[in-house]
């Protein structure tokens, strides 16, 4: 698979909601943005031409950037396909709805996606509890859910036959991390994570990548989802003078945790896997207080324009959002909406959720301008793809 080198990161405010994408098979037409974002509202009138796809998602809260960004980037592939004509002359639209990143949110939107909006598939779901609390409901009813933003192993050991991913898994983020740990001398990796479901997958991919070592964790802490307060867990961490930290949580505890950690004068090298949202943490951390933190990526780097895809991206979120940043998340909803364009093309001009299933499994091995992924009908998970890269001083910028 192509990807990006390791480099100095960031990124620019995006704040833009939602916009027209979507349909399907009882078709439906959408209110305006501001309405398709509420799970509240009147029920749209039946329409043809359409293929309506669903997202719940943090729109708002601690942890919004993560669900804009991913928005922000498949609305720019899809105002694209729509531009072009569509799908078998019908155009996308993409309903997302917000929960804050809290999984009784996930679940009230995710009735009101199928009951109310009829959509044909799920598409970008932020996170692993939010997942982990439809999850049954989605398999039950055979509801595909495309490209969850999460590398959990709930959705892979084995993977739900109705559920695709694009991302690389948490156990191999973490291994990847582990493994360059421990090439550059650092033996004394303590683990912190978020208490939820994300957390413990994380906390268990860490012991397995730490085993493979011959180590185990030197300390434990967690934080609660969305919290702030990062000092019990700095206390607990830095008493065990570790020289290194997995770190298993989105940017709002991610970047205090951090803080703590400095005021503590801690030297330990901080590691996060790539759901901590990139920009996010930086911009929470300011003054020079990220510098050399790293994240692990699954996606190529977003300001290299020699790999095709990645020029795409930019000429078209550019196109869709004005002049704005560009960032891993935004892209990963890029490459997400590409490939559900893709199986959508596939499975014909009135697709069931079934026949959208079949067309993922006939994908095959498919480069989507260097970035490279593969599926068949019992392999649906498209790519293995993680590169570390680490903060600098300033923000990177082309």
């Amino acid at each position: 698979m192509a990807g990006p080198t390791i480099g100095s990161l960031f990124l620019v405010t995006l704040l833009t909601l939602l916009s027209a994408c979507g349909g399907h098979s009882p078709r439906a037409a959408l209110p305006d943005a501001r309405q398709a974002s509420q799970p509240s509202g009147q029920v749209p009138v039946p329409q043809p031409g359409t293929l309506l796809l669903g997202q719940s998602a943090p729109l708002s809260g601690p942890a919004a950037q993560l669900g804009r960004e991913y928005r922000d980037g498949a609305l720019a592939w899809f105002a694209e396909v729509n531009r072009r004509g569509g799908i078998h002359g019908r155009r996308i639209r993409l309903v997302s709805l917000d929960d804050r990143y809290e999984p009784v949110l996930t679940q009230r939107n995710t009735t009101a996606l199928l009951e109310r909006w009829r959509v044909l598939a799920l598409f970008g779901y932020v996170g692993t509890p939010t997942v982990k609390a439809v999850l049954p409901e989605l398999r039950r009813r055979g509801v595909p859910l495309v490209a969850p933003l999460t590398g959990a192993a709930l959705l892979r050991n084995p993977t739900p036959t109705n559920v695709i991913n694009l991302r690389a898994s948490y156990a191999l983020e973490v291994d990847r991390i582990v493994a360059a740990l421990v090439r550059a001398g650092s033996h004394q990796i303590a683990v912190m994570v978020q208490n939820d479901a994300f957390g413990a997958d994380g906390l268990a991919a860490a012991r397995q990548a730490l085993a493979r070592h011959g180590l185990k964790p030197v300390a434990l802490a967690s934080m609660a989802r969305n919290s702030t307060d990062g000092a019990a867990a700095a206390r607990t961490i830095a008493a065990a003078n570790p020289n290194a930290v997995v770190v298993v949580t989105a940017y709002p505890s991610a970047a205090a945790f951090g803080l703590e950690m400095q005021r503590r004068h801690s030297k330990a090298q901080l590691m996060n896997v790539s759901f901590v949202g990139t920009r996010g943490l930086q911009d929470a951390l300011v003054g020079g207080k990220a510098n050399g933190i790293g994240i692990a990526q699954v996606v190529p780097f977003p300001w290299d324009r020699r790999i095709p895809v990645v020029a795409e991206y930019q000429r078209l979120l550019q196109r869709q959002n004005g002049a704005t940043g560009f960032g891993f998340n935004s892209l990963e909803g890029f490459l997400a909406a590409k490939l559900m364009t893709e199986a959508l093309q596939r499975a014909g001009a009135d697709p069931t959720r079934q026949q959208l299933l079949k067309a993922f499994g006939a994908i095959g091995q498919l480069d989507l301008g260097g970035f490279r992924i593969d599926l068949g009908p019992n392999d649906r998970n498209a790519s293995d793809l993680v590169e570390l890269t680490y903060l600098g001083s300033q923000r990177w910028e082309p």
